[in-house]
C-alpha cells in the first residue's frame, strides 16, 4: 500500500531529478549527452528502494513526457523518446528499481558497498539496458559502433556511481528512519 509518506518522498526525488537538470549538459556530440540525472535515478533507488525509487522516477518520465522541460537543457516533450535518448529515458525508471531492489537485498555490509554495487546493477546496467538497443534502431548505426560509443559515458557514469553511494549511504545514517519507510 503506498502511504503519503511514500507519495511525498516520490515526489520529492522527482523534485531532485529535476533540480540535476539545471546542471548542465554535456554534449560529445554523438546523439547523447552527459547529464548528472543519471546519479539521480541511483539516488532514488538506493535512498528509496525498488518500488517508491522507480515511481520517483516514474512520475518525473511522464512529466517529461507532458513537455515540462525538466530534462538537462531545458528539453521535454514526447520527441525526446522518439530521438536517440528516448531508451535511456524509460531506462531511468527500470534502473532506479533495479538499483533499488540490489540495494534491498544483496548482502553486502556496510551500506556503502552495497550502495556501490547497487548503483552499477541499476544506475548503468538498467539505464543501459534499454538506452543502447533504442539508440542503435533510432540512429541505424552499428550496433558495436553504439556499444563503443556508450562507452565514453562510462568514466562519468563511474563517478555517479560513488557519488551517489556516498549520499546515500550519509542519507542512511543522518536519516535511518527511511529504511523503515
Amino acid at each position: 500500500m503506498t502511504t503519503t509518506r511514500d507519495l511525498v518522498l516520490m515526489g520529492l526525488f522527482a523534485a531532485v531529478m529535476a533540480a540535476l537538470g539545471l546542471l548542465p549538459k554535456v554534449s560529445l556530440g554523438i546523439g547523447v549527452p552527459i547529464t548528472a540525472q543519471s546519479m539521480g535515478v541511483m539516488l532514488a533507488g538506493a535512498i528509496l528502494g525498488a518500488k517508491r525509487g522507480a515511481g520517483a522516477i516514474g512520475i518525473f518520465v511522464v512529466l517529461v513526457a507532458l513537455g515540462l522541460p525538466l530534462l538537462a537543457g531545458g528539453r521535454g516533450g514526447l520527441g525526446i523518446f522518439a530521438g536517440p535518448t528516448g531508451g535511456f529515458l524509460v531506462g531511468y525508471v527500470l534502473g532506479a528499481y533495479l538499483t533499488g531492489l540490489a540495494a534491498e537485498k544483496l548482502p553486502i555490509k556496510p551500506d556503502f558497498p552495497r550502495f556501490i554495487a547497487a548503483s552499477l546493477i541499476g544506475g548503468i546496467g538498467g539505464v543501459y539496458l534499454p538506452g543502447i538497443p533504442h539508440w542503435w534502431l533510432i540512429t541505424d548505426s552499428a550496433l558495436t559502433n553504439v556499444v563503443l560509443m556508450s562507452l565514453n559515458f562510462m568514466p562519468g557514469d563511474l563517478i555517479k556511481v560513488v557519488l551517489a553511494s556516498l549520499v546515500a549511504t550519509a542519507v542512511y545514517r543522518g536519516y535511518p528512519v527511511i529504511r523503515r519507510a
